[in-house]
Formats: structure tokens, C-alpha cells, sequence
């Protein structure tokens, strides 16, 4: 007679660990004419002919303004015990400065209220690429006074909201808002600058993040935790040996040398410097001071591997390895490397030795077909989730001190330039009823949030 069926072993996390969820608000909350709320560079952007990939904007987009109960309500359901959402500067501030917009405030308030009764902990993200139109008017992110004023706004989110929000992130993907937006030009406000102006655009752009750190504190009515949320480079070592392990740390450090390193360590690497040459920013050691401000902790983006490595005797100290492109996703620039969730948190622990981590998005497009029952059985999203969450398990077991995963996202929602063709949640959502309707991956991620472990 056989024996009744037994669960693996437990690859579990730690104990206290983070299951959430995460979104930003122009992907999701549209009512982008309600309640006092200004223009923002993606407002703009989205109408500029020739700079989206299809016709699509976010005024609508999940109707997260005002469907916020429903959507918290389905959090719960999915056993989140976070949730990771961001604030709109416009909202707050319509002109990105001067009088606040009480009404804006309200709505964040509301949603914190109702994610702290259903027992999820909100955790909120300052800014995620929704700059107001106005300071985009005057220079944007290559004027330094934006870096001023979006600590000012920083502090005034911190005094309204952090006697509930612990933990604070300031700036989301520093690299996409600097080469996506000001360099490539793929993305809001789609500019194309030159590499002088692009490197002091950087510098105010980790600046505001150094100003915003020391303005949530100075500004919270209590202690509160406060760190960046950023897409690093991840470099993985082709081969686990003590050399290319070496090899891929420095490269670590150096390919990211101009956002992450410069934050954790308040100073540019000389071999950055040397680089950009003429090109280097302008910068004081006042303001080196700021923008290596402590933090409490590091979130970082963890997709994929963007570079391998291994240890080369040359001046650099590692070669670059080619990619081989395979196991392609939904959204053309993604590869399947799950590797990344442990070389990409191991290397901020030993390298700077990071006192806490948060993996603040993991997620892939699937390909979200509906069934004839209506259903989305999303086992490619399962299978990407289950190996990601094996290496990250596996970081936790060697001691790198992860505290939470939130997955990218919640449910389907405005995917930048693709509109809504790429469709990353968790929950499907049709656009044009707005009905939400969880995906098999939900299950998933509620059986390994109950379990805290790997499924």
C-alpha cells in the first residue's frame, strides 16, 4: 500500500521575513485630473508621438485611486504581508514645490490606514519616475534645485505619514532614471544628453536621494528606517571559484561605481573618475557627506544577471564574458538567470556590508493566456518565481541578511512604453471592466508566503 504523500523538506526563510507585493503609482492609480493632482513627465510623455511603443496612457490604468480597498483586500488574500507602493510627487506638491495638496495626502493616508488593518505593513517608495511637469519645465533633474526640492517633499511625506510607515525608500531605479530617462531616452522625459550633462544629472539625482535621507529623518515623529531602491548591475561569476568570485565583486563595485557604490561609500571610484574625465560631475565634499548619509537598508531590483564575469590580469582585474541569449521572457530585454537573487544580495553584504536587504521587485511577463474556464494558469511564471526563490533561500542560508521579497506586482498594471502588453501581476486585470482575477501564481505565492519556504 503506498505511503499518504509528504512535503519536501523546508527551504524556508527566516523567521519575520517579508512576503510582499509592489506597484507604483502612475502604473496603477490613474485619476490623473483628480483631486488637486499636477502633471507629471509621464503624463506628457505618454503623448509625445513617437515615444511610446504602442497608443496607451495611464489615466485609467487599474483605477487604483479609487478601487484601493478592493486591491488591499486581494493582498490580503494572497497572504502579502507587505506591501510596497509608491507616492506621487505631483499629487503632494502639483507644482513639485510651494503649497501641499491635502486632498493627495488624504488618499496616501487612507491607503495606509487600510493596509494596517488588514495586517499588511506599508512600505513606501518617495519616487518612481512620476516628476512633476513643472520642474521638468525648469531643467528637471539637471537643475540641483530639484534635488532640494524633492527632499522638502520627502520631509513632508515623512512628518504626515511616518507615524505609520516604518520604512521608507527614497528613489526607485536610480539607473533607469538616469540612463533610461536622460540618456537613452526610452523613457520620461526622453532626453538624450551628453555625457557631461548626463554625469551631473547623475550627481543630483544621488544628491536628492543623499538630502532626502537626512530630510525623512529629520522630518518623522519617530524613528524610522530609510534606504534606496535601485536596479544594480548584478555580476555573477561564470564559475564559483575564489578567483572569478573576487573578480565579480570588484567589477560589482565598478560597474555600479556612480549610484549604489558612491551611496554606500560618499565618494566616486577613482577608476570612475578617470573614466569620465572631462566629463566628471561637479561635485563638493559637502555634498559628498550627504549622499553617503547612513542607511538603515539597501532594496534592490533583482531581474536577472546583467553581466558574468571572470578574473582576467588586465587593468580592470575581470573580463566581461559574452552572453549567450536563452530562455527568453515576455518582455524582450529579460533573461532567465535566477543566479542573480544570490551573487546580487551576497555582493551588497560583502562588499559594503549592508546591515538589511529587500529584494523590492522580482517578477517576469508571462504569457497570462485566458483558459476556457476563465482562468490564468501562469506555470511560467510559477516555474520563474520557484527558481528565483531557491537562490534567494539559498543567499538567506549563508547568512545574507535578506528581510523581505516583494513581487512584481500585485497585478497587471501600465508597463511604461509597452502600455499594457506586458503583463507582470500577480492578479489579471481587464482593462476595460477592470474586473481583477487572481492568476495560479497568486496560489503559489500564498502557499510559500504561509509557509514561509520555497514551494
Amino acid at each position: 500500500m503506498s505511503q499518504p504523500p509528504t512535503l519536501p523538506p523546508a527551504r524556508s526563510f527566516p523567521e519575520g521575513f517579508f512576503w510582499g507585493t509592489a506597484t507604483a503609482s502612475y502604473q496603477v492609480e490613474g485619476a490623473v485630473n483628480e483631486d488637486g493632482r499636477g502633471t507629471s513627465i509621464w503624463d506628457t510623455f505618454v503623448r509625445t508621438p513617437g515615444k511610446m511603443l504602442v497608443d496607451a496612457n495611464a489615466d485609467v490604468a487599474c483605477d487604483h485611486y479609487h478601487r484601493y480597498r478592493e486591491d488591499v483586500g486581494l493582498m490580503k488574500d494572497l497572504g502579502a504581508g507587505a506591501y510596497r507602493f509608491s507616492i506621487a510627487w505631483p499629487r503632494i506638491f502639483p507644482g513639485g514645490t510651494g503649497a501641499p495638496n491635502t486632498r493627495g495626502l488624504d488618499f496616501y493616508s487612507r491607503l495606509v490606514d487600510e493596509l494596517l488593518a488588514s495586517g499588511i505593513t506599508p512600505f513606501a517608495t518617495l519616487y518612481h519616475w512620476d516628476l512633476p511637469q513643472t520642474l521638468q519645465d525648469q531643467g528637471g533633474w539637471q537643475n540641483r534645485a530639484t534635488s532640494q526640492a524633492f527632499a522638502e517633499y520627502a520631509g513632508y511625506i515623512a512628518s504626515h505619514l511616518g507615524d505609520r510607515v516604518e520604512h521608507f525608500f527614497t528613489i526607485n531605479e536610480f539607473h533607469n532614471v538616469v540612463e533610461g530617462g536622460h540618456g537613452a531616452g526610452v523613457l520620461a522625459p526622453g532626453l538624450k544628453l551628453p555625457a557631461k550633462d548626463l554625469n551631473q544629472l547623475r550627481h543630483h539625482v544621488v544628491l536628492a536621494h543623499g538630502l532626502a535621507v537626512q530630510s525623512i529623518r529629520a522630518g518623522a515623529p519617530r524613528p524610522v528606517k530609510v534606504g534606496p531602491a535601485d536596479n544594480v548591475y548584478v555580476v555573477t561569476p561564470v564559475i564559483e571559484t575564489p578567483e572569478h568570485i573576487a573578480a565579480a565583486q570588484l567589477a560589482t563595485r565598478e560597474i555600479n561605481a556612480g549610484l549604489m557604490t558612491v551611496m554606500l561609500e560618499g565618494a566616486y571610484t577613482d577608476r570612475f573618475l578617470a573614466t569620465a574625465g572631462a566629463d566628471a560631475p561637479e561635485f563638493t565634499d559637502a555634498d559628498m557627506r550627504i549622499i553617503g548619509s547612513p542607511l538603515d537598508f539597501v532594496g534592490i531590483n533583482i531581474y536577472q544577471s546583467d553581466h558574468y564575469v571572470t578574473a582576467a590580469d588586465n587593468d580592470d582585474g575581470f573580463f566581461d564574458v559574452p552572453f549567450q541569449p536563452s530562455h527568453p521572457h515576455a518582455a524582450s530585454w529579460h533573461r532567465l538567470s535566477p543566479e542573480a537573487m544570490y551573487w546580487g544580495t551576497r555582493h551588497l553584504q560583502q562588499i559594503w556590508n549592508v546591515p538589511e536587504i529587500y529584494v523590492t521587485e522580482n517578477g517576469c511577463a508571462a504569457t497570462d493566456q485566458l483558459h476556457d474556464d476563465g482562468r490564468i494558469y501562469d506555470t511560467d511564471r510559477i516555474a520563474y518565481m520557484r527558481a528565483y526563490l531557491t537562490q534567494l533561500q539559498r543567499a538567506c542560508a549563508d547568512g545574507i541578511p535578506v528581510k523581505g521579497y516583494f513581487h512584481w506586482s500585485v497585478m497587471d498594471n501600465f508597463e511604461w512604453i509597452a502600455g499594457y502588453n506586458n503583463r507582470y501581476g500577480l492578479i489579471h486585470v481587464d482593462f476595460d471592466t477592470q474586473v481583477r482575477t487572481p492568476k495560479l501564481s497568486a496560489t503559489y505565492f500564498r502557499e510559500a508566503a504561509r509557509r514561509n519556504a520555497v514551494v
